[in-house]
């Protein structure tokens, strides 16, 4: 495996150790961020603009900030993101 790699992973993980750091000291923040995902998402679950304003609002009322514009997210925001839009289908196909 190449330097440039290695490296790459390693800032991935430690991206990843903050956050949910940051879940840990805040729990609060994986409800709010599900109630503004569920209450902004819709059938066409991939809309970039529907996930731009899921995004800006979690940012607004919770202590993550994840960009509005996908081509700033990390990897962090994107797998916050995509496991977002899981729990948000999985709980749609309940109902």
């Amino acid at each position: 495996m190449s330097s440039a790699s290695e490296m790459q992973k390693i800032r991935i993980i430690n991206e990843l150790r903050e956050f949910i750091k940051k879940l840990l000291q805040d729990p609060a923040i994986l409800e709010q961020s599900l109630t503004i995902a569920r209450a902004h998402y819709t059938d066409d679950g991939d809309s970039r603009q529907m996930w731009a304003t899921i995004a800006n609002e979690i940012s607004d009322n919770t202590s993550v900030h994840i960009p509005e514009d996908p081509s700033e997210h990390s990897e962090a925001d994107r797998l916050f993101l995509e496991v977002l839009k899981e729990v948000v289908n999985e709980g749609k196909a309940l109902y």
